[in-house]
């Protein structure tokens, strides 16, 4: 079986979950990149004009991704990574999501808050993705490789 953990991370806090969690499930590595990355005042939440306010007010918004991989059908399992913005998964997720056929594929989201639970993204997740084998997903903060290990166990992977 061959695992991938595809992530995207605009302040490096996901970046970290992603590597310790493609270590202990043996999986390949793949950073989702915005085509135009994200700044500082992009990312500024209390902004109502900033870009990531913008992308997550407008349900249609799918920023443009830097590096599409070429061998997604290789993969048998992909845990997904990503901030929660706004309660959900930014919409550069929706755009990975869509960027590939999952048939077949077990896909597992994690996440990393400040505060927010990841439930309600993958309630979204599964909503508009319904044909997806989605596994249970689980928050990452600052996490240990025992939670990780126990991430892996429940997926049954």
């Amino acid at each position: 079986m061959k695992v991938l953990v595809a992530y995207f991370s605009a302040s490096g806090v996901t970046k970290g979950a992603a590597e310790q969690l493609a270590v202990v499930a043996g999986a390949d590595l793949h950073e989702i990149k915005p085509a135009q990355p994200y700044t500082d005042a992009d990312l500024d939440w209390t902004d109502k004009q900033s870009r990531s306010s913008v992308e997550m007010n407008d349900k249609n918004s799918r920023p443009a991704i830097a590096d599409k991989l070429t061998n997604m059908q290789d993969y048998d399992v992909v845990y997904v990574g990503f901030p929660i913005w706004w309660y959900t998964a930014p919409t550069i997720i929706n755009t990975f999501m869509e960027s590939y056929d999952f048939k077949g594929k077990t896909v597992i989201p994690f996440a990393t808050s400040g505060g927010s639970s990841i439930k309600k993204a993958c309630e979204d997740l599964k909503a508009a993705y319904p044909e997806v084998n989605w596994k249970e997903g689980k928050l990452l903060n600052r996490v240990s490789k025992q939670e990780l290990n126990e991430l892996r166990a429940q997926s049954g992977i």
